[in-house]
């Protein structure tokens, strides 16, 4: 077999795989991911992650919306909760049924990789305090949302507590 031959071989071996590589651009990815838990085997080469299956709870961020999510994943790195009020960027790979992530590779950064997450989306959103978790209508959610200021599909990362307007005294 020729070079060429060889070549052509390879790409189309290779070209599915291109095919199915998602974007690494955070720009690509319009809703948000809050990970609240998840629990996770790891499965190692050679010292190194070689693969990460588990499951876990969310909250998605979509469409001015919020909706608490259960998932199960299969990644290619370990899979990290948010921290605080972290959300990763996120976008439907099959709408209601997988999601896809971009995660941070950690201690690189400006560099990512994406996991799959198999999706069951709730009627409600989650919420933790005092380390419980627990959940609440979205509506409810919606409402502590615009209370605090804090929207992370647009770029309102940290809830703060706002002042109560003034009220207008007549003179």
């Amino acid at each position: 077999m020729n070079r060429l031959s060889r070549a052509l071989c390879f790409s189309l071996l290779l070209a599915p795989t291109l095919l199915h590589a998602e974007s690494k651009n955070p720009a690509d990815y319009p809703f948000r991911v809050h990970i609240f838990s998840r629990s996770e085997t790891n499965f190692y080469h050679f010292h190194s992650v070689d693969e990460s299956k588990g499951e876990g709870r969310a909250n998605l961020f979509a469409n001015g919306d919020v909706r608490g999510v259960d998932f199960n994943f299969d990644c290619s790195q370990k899979l990290k909760s948010s921290f605080g009020y972290e959300t990763y960027p996120a976008k439907w790979k099959k709408p209601n049924q997988e999601l896809v992530v971009l995660l941070p590779v950690f201690g690189k950064g400006g560099s990512y990789f994406t996991c799959d997450l198999k999706t069951e989306v709730k009627d409600f959103a989650y919420t933790a305090h005092d380390g419980r978790m627990s959940s609440e209508p979205s509506t409810q959610f919606k409402e502590w949302m615009q209370k605090h200021d804090y929207d992370p599909e647009h770029g309102k990362n940290t809830p703060v507590r706002l002042e109560p307007k003034p009220t207008s005294s007549s003179q």
